[in-house]
């Protein structure tokens, strides 16, 4: 599905990230977890191709590096959601949303970009503001409008596509985080593939196939969940204590600081 060898990134000769290696498969749900600074986010901007390191590193899509894409298809393809969205946007809310259809016509929507639009919206539990200005929303309901605007570009007959997501639980209550999250998998279920930067990494746990742990710019550990989640590699990773069991519920890894 995806492939990048060798990434390194430097911004004003500091190292971000050193000698990384990311390789995943279609239908694979990959969460990047890590301290702050650890490299996360610019390692996921690179791998979305909207990110270029001086080296000019390879990031094969599809066996295909995207210098090779045609950018149309490629948003066909792959969607990127960003933690740091516009606040002020003078349209309402499913406006917002239809923004992601904008690879598919050039002046007026058709039938099935509406119809994407609104079921991008209801999975995102933001229909029922389709008529509110973008702007009076909360910083929550905004989150959710963004990811239907990213869930709504790739509603298509594509198969195998990719979904990036930065951070995109934040400011949204316990239920939208499962929800969101259930979202991404129901997509990675239909041989899709999502690569997420979380914090939480119970949900992480949870949620994800494999799991990335990075650190100082660099890969420190990655498998799946019960193979990155143990006790010495997170207190290494994180530099405090904490005590790792599996969740009775899920059997998944559940981690405690302190």
């Amino acid at each position: 599905m995806i492939k990048g060898k060798n990434i390194n990134y430097s911004h004003k000769e500091f190292d971000i990230l050193k000698e990384v290696n990311v390789e995943m498969l279609k239908g694979e749900f990959l969460a990047i977890v890590g301290p702050n600074g650890a490299g996360k986010s610019t390692l996921l901007s690179i791998l979305a191709n909207e990110l270029t390191a001086k080296n000019k590193n390879k990031i094969w899509f599809k066996e295909k590096e995207f210098k090779h894409w045609n950018l149309k298809d490629l948003a066909k393809n792959k969607a990127k959601f960003s933690q740091h969205n516009p606040n002020d946007i003078t349209l309402n809310v499913k406006d917002v949303v239809m923004m992601g259809r904008y690879p598919y016509f050039y002046t007026t929507p058709n039938h099935e970009d509406f119809q994407a639009t609104e079921d991008a919206m209801k999975e995102t539990d933001v229909f029922h503001l389709k008529e509110r200005e973008y702007n009076h929303l909360s910083g929550g309901e905004k989150q959710r409008v963004h990811l239907a605007r990213v869930l709504t570009q790739l509603k298509n007959e594509v198969a195998e596509k990719l979904l990036f997501l930065d951070e995109p639980l934040n400011n949204l209550d316990v239920k939208h985080q499962y929800k969101v999250l259930q979202t991404i998998k129901d997509f990675t279920l239909k041989s899709n593939s999502a690569i997420v930067v979380l914090h939480d990494l119970n949900l992480a746990a949870q949620f994800a196939d494999k799991i990335i742990l990075m650190k100082n710019g660099k890969i420190t550990a990655d498998g799946k969940p019960q193979d990155v989640f143990v006790k010495e590699i997170i207190q290494e990773a994180y530099n405090f204590p904490c005590v790792i069991f599996n969740n009775p519920v899920t059997q998944k890894p559940m981690i405690v600081f302190g």
